[in-house]
């Protein structure tokens, strides 16, 4: 377990050793859960945010099915125009 110590700046932000992000990685903009343990310790976890979380997963089987994102975009629009007709216009 590595020891760091960090220093709460102007707007309470804090700064996590780059060490530590490059080890987990952390970005900007990333999110953070945390937890008041009480007596003054506190436990501050990473939150992946579950769009980005399917996101990243939706990328990954399109690649394992070599779906192009073009693809994708022609069929989600045949798709939309499918659905329109069927529930939207009356024969």
């Amino acid at each position: 377990m590595t020891v760091n110590v960090i220093q709460i700046r102007k707007k309470g932000s804090l700064t996590l050793p780059a060490e530590l992000r490059e080890k987990y990685g952390l970005n900007e903009g990333d999110v953070f859960t945390l937890i008041d343990l009480g007596e003054g310790s506190f436990l501050l976890t990473p939150r992946l945010s579950q769009v980005n979380r399917l996101g990243d997963r939706v990328a990954e089987i399109l690649k394992e099915e070599g779906v192009s994102q073009d693809e994708l975009l022609s069929a989600l629009d045949e798709e939309r125009q499918r659905y329109y007709r069927e529930h939207y216009v009356k024969d």
